[in-house]
């Protein structure tokens, strides 16, 4: 492995290092990979939307559209992410809890085939609640955006 692989493998997470940072599981698991992480400062996580998601049974038959509600729930996993990648507990295992989504926007739909980049910046953390900014993202256009507040828990919470 050289310095460039080191430095890349150090500033993105895979599958494996996903499940082991957030509780989320199938069907709930919103975040395929991040791509980039700049320390708990920002990250780009990645969800590829398939037409067999459980959702589009339902919503709609005839003109699957991804939830709004997911592509939130997306951001806040990008979010949960990398406070616990950077969080030091002293080995104590804490998850991220979601505590509010303000001036929420819908702009574009999502649905099969499409890649949505979830892209958060902390606006500001103090001591165990964090308050971001989220934008996801097909293509390079914007297709929501929200403010996430969130808080860093015990996982026994």
């Amino acid at each position: 492995m050289n310095e460039t692989t080191a430095v890349t493998e150090l500033n993105a997470m895979n599958i494996a290092e996903i499940l082991e940072a957030l509780p989320h599981r199938y069907p709930f698991l919103m975040i395929d990979k991040i791509v980039e992480i700049n320390g708990d400062e920002s990250a780009i996580g990645v969800k590829n939307v398939t037409f067999n998601e459980p959702i589009f049974l339902g919503h709609f038959p005839n003109n699957p559209i991804f939830p709004g509600v997911l592509i939130i729930e997306g951001m806040a996993q990008t979010a949960g992410a990398i406070v616990i990648k950077h969080d030091s507990t002293g080995g104590r295992k804490n998850i991220v809890l979601m505590l509010g989504v303000d001036n929420a926007r819908f702009r574009k739909p999502a649905g099969p085939g499409d890649t949505i980049e979830f892209h958060i910046t902390k606006m500001h953390r103090r001591r165990n609640v964090g308050r971001y900014e989220a934008k996801a993202k097909v293509n390079g256009t914007v297709i929501a955006e929200a403010e996430i507040t969130a808080m860093i828990v015990g996982a026994e919470a």
